[in-house]
């Protein structure tokens, strides 16, 4: 049998997506503020380039609360977070 027809093995890898991109959007900081101000593009876009996601997880982060992810990235420590340089170069 191969690895790919392993039970188990699509969700292993779906749940493995998920949990990168809550990790994502929680210490990155560019990655969080494209995607709270363009969340369907931005999803669009991971998609696009093969991040494995359903219809279903899609609208569970559509409909997470934005604001759960500005909270949980301020709770963590912030030598875990990726810092966005050009905050300031777009002003």
């Amino acid at each position: 049998m191969e690895l790919a027809d392993a039970p188990g093995r699509k969700d292993t890898v779906a749940q493995r997506s998920i949990e990168m991109l809550i990790g994502r959007l929680i210490t990155d900081e560019r990655f969080r503020t494209d995607f709270l101000s363009a969340p369907e593009d931005t999803l669009n876009d991971l998609c696009a380039l093969g991040f494995d996601l359903s219809r279903a997880e899609i609208a569970a982060l559509l409909n997470t609360d934005p604001a759960l992810w500005i909270r949980a990235a301020s709770q963590i420590d912030p030598r875990l977070q990726k810092v966005n340089l050009s905050v300031n170069e777009s002003r």
